[in-house]
């Protein structure tokens, strides 16, 4: 048996059968949450892949300051805000896109009643909803593909993606985003008998897999044309949901994963075969994302940031990701953010 046959017979917790159980669930059951909505699955369809890079756009922006494009926090209610407070009955929550498959940070715990959905970002979404509504529970979940959630948000099937989603120019044209809530770099991941040392010429000849629409295959396919990655790296493995890629790894499809180095250690967490090789070798920062439109909305979840960061943000990290990041948070904290937007 060789290296990739041995990795596929492979079953820890994150093993392929139990990912097979848990991706089961998310598409074959709209399971009711205790204290929450209902999560419904989103077909994936195809979406424009997003660009990324240092260089000035024409409107001055460069990925590197676009977490800083945003509003000013705010409390006043607005239009957006009046609409989601005028639902009725058991439509009176707030739609916010989520992941159920990224362990620790948006995926449901086999473990607890209902399969329930946890993690980093579903506590931000509650506390989101509790500021707005009235009610951390009042909040009906989606589950969105990596390449639905901008498509998501523009024909208003949400009203908003808390998703590890990176903030960067090109998708500032086509959604608005909140202030920062959390930093990471993209990074290989790959099992840990490889060879692969990290973003590097060790991934000559390599298959990598990406999602699709995500800032990992728009980088690597920038760096491959640039030369900055050996021309033979195999870019070609894209897939709707980055925990497809896992997958991938663990049948020994794929020689490698590249994802944000936040989500790659949760992946390493449910397979013990795997590990993170080498640094991160970019800078992103997770915000909220929200129609362009909507600027009372987004003021107002920059206010709910502000308060998060003195009281809920490290409690959320301490339950959810110190045991993969760290206990130390401060390499994952955001900067203290700068409201660059205009009124």
């Amino acid at each position: 048996m060789d290296a990739r046959g041995a990795r596929a017979s492979l079953r820890g917790w994150g093993g392929v059968a139990t990912m097979a159980v848990l991706c089961a669930l998310a598409l074959a059951f709209v399971l009711l949450l205790p204290c929450t909505q209902r999560v419904t699955a989103e077909p994936g369809r195809a979406a424009p892949r997003v660009a990324t890079g240092a260089q000035a756009r024409a409107d001055g922006c460069t990925d590197a300051e676009a977490h800083e494009r945003t509003l000013a926090p705010a409390g006043a209610d607005g239009p957006t805000i009046e609409a989601i407070r005028a639902r009725t009955g058991a439509k009176r929550k707030l739609v916010v896109g989520v992941d159920q498959n990224s362990y620790r940070w948006g995926y449901r715990n086999p473990n607890t009643e209902g399969a329930r959905l946890e993690g980093f970002d579903i506590d931000l979404a509650h506390r989101i909803a509790e500021d707005i509504l009235g009610d951390r529970n009042a909040v009906q979940f989606k589950a969105i593909p990596t390449n639905q959630r901008i498509p998501a948000i523009q024909d208003g099937r949400v009203d908003m993606v808390v998703r590890t989603m990176t903030i960067t120019c090109d998708r500032l044209r086509q959604v608005a985003f909140s202030a920062p809530y959390f930093r990471t770099g993209q990074q290989v991941l790959a099992p840990k008998s490889s060879a692969i040392t990290g973003y590097d010429g060790s991934l000559a000849g390599r298959k990598v897999c990406t999602a699709t629409g995500s800032t990992a295959y728009a980088k690597l396919d920038a760096d491959r044309k640039a030369g900055r990655l050996p021309g033979s790296t195999d870019l070609s493995t894209t897939v709707p949901n980055q925990l497809d890629c896992l997958v991938r790894l663990q049948l020994g499809e794929v020689d490698a994963v590249v994802t944000d180095g936040a989500l790659a250690a949760s992946q390493a967490a449910q397979d013990p075969t795997v590990e993170l090789k080498g640094e991160a070798f970019t800078t992103e920062y997770y915000g909220v994302a929200m129609k362009k439109d909507a600027d009372d909305l987004v003021r107002r979840v920059n206010r709910v940031l502000v308060d998060y960061a003195a009281n809920g943000w490290q409690k959320s990290y301490d339950d959810w990701l110190s045991a993969t990041l760290g206990k130390d948070p401060a390499a994952s904290k955001p900067p203290a953010p700068r409201y660059l937007s205009g009124s």
